[in-house]
């Protein structure tokens, strides 16, 4: 299976510049935990995701006008659009991270997948093993 037929395509995107509050409104409206951040060219730069804006700004005190730049986690980690699912869920378990960028033969961002993408489209036990190597504490 690839991961075109399981992964969001043309996930909304945001700019170093939007703001904290803005991309919070973003995720809201979208119903979505991570936002790619990309460049004039939709190439990613980072992703933030809402427990950086909890964790790394909100919980420190710091004003939600402040810009995503400084609060984004970079660089992505990304899979080309080619990819395999099982090569996807290796990505994952390796970086143990709940999301990640696909990008096209440009280096676009062209979707975004995530461990529930994983869930409604692997068996039950690979599902869980995801789940079980994303969860480990580790270095990361």
């Amino acid at each position: 299976m690839d991961i075109q037929s399981v992964m969001t395509a043309n996930p909304t995107c945001c700019t170093p510049q939007t703001t904290l509050r803005e991309v919070a409104q973003l995720m809201r409206d979208k119903d979505c935990g991570e936002i790619p951040v990309v460049d004039a060219q939709r190439r990613p730069l980072g992703v933030i995701t809402d427990r950086d804006i909890a964790i790394r700004a909100v919980a420190q005190g710091i004003d939600t006008t402040a810009t995503v730049s400084d609060y984004m986690t970079s660089p992505a980690t990304t899979v080309s659009e080619d990819s395999s699912l099982a090569q996807v869920v290796d990505v994952m378990e390796d970086q143990q991270i709940r999301r990640v960028l696909v990008v096209d033969a440009r280096g676009v961002v062209a979707g975004i997948v995530a461990q529930a993408d994983i869930a409604r489209a692997g068996g039950d036990s690979r599902t869980a093993e995801v789940v079980k190597q994303v969860s480990q504490p580790g270095s990361h």
